[in-house]
């Protein structure tokens, strides 16, 4: 068996990949229905709905359990993993955003109006996630694992 078979017969993986391509698709899909454009940061940034990084890491851990139980130690540390993922994203990212939403109005458009060399591009603001979008990321990947789970048998 080749290395990308290998790969592609892994079910924990290709459960937590699949729920990252399908988040970030709709997240896609999502941002061009609400703003009437395309913007490809979107197909591979982080922030937005769904968090893609819940409905990695929840795909990750379910199709751990499925595959393994709920007593092994692979799902323990996938859904040790998945818990430390989701609070980082509602907590300390979203926060991030939050700053960096200030920052680049003070920089860009009240106060100092900057256009150095030093600050060419504003601050990213969309890093972290609502508890929402970390929700319905989390219930994607948790879909996709257990429909997924028939295909590996």
């Amino acid at each position: 068996m080749t290395f990308f078979q290998q790969l592609t017969r892994n079910q924990t993986l290709m459960s937590a990949v699949t729920g990252w391509v399908v988040a970030q698709v709709l997240k896609t899909l999502l941002d061009i229905s609400l703003n009437r454009s395309f913007n490809p940061e979107r197909l591979v940034g982080s922030g937005g709905m769904p968090s893609s990084h819940s409905a990695t890491v929840c795909g990750l851990a379910t199709a751990a359990g499925l595959r393994y139980g709920t007593g092994s130690f692979e799902f323990a540390i996938c859904f040790i993993l998945a818990a430390v993922v989701m609070y980082d994203a509602i907590g300390v990212r979203q926060e991030t955003g939050k700053q960096a939403k200030v920052l680049n109005r003070l920089l860009f458009e009240d106060l100092l109006k900057l256009d150095s060399v030093v600050l060419q591009e504003k601050l990213k603001e969309y890093v972290g996630h609502t508890p929402i979008q970390v929700l319905a990321g989390a219930i994607l990947g948790i879909v996709i694992a257990v429909a997924m789970d028939p295909l590996f048998g």
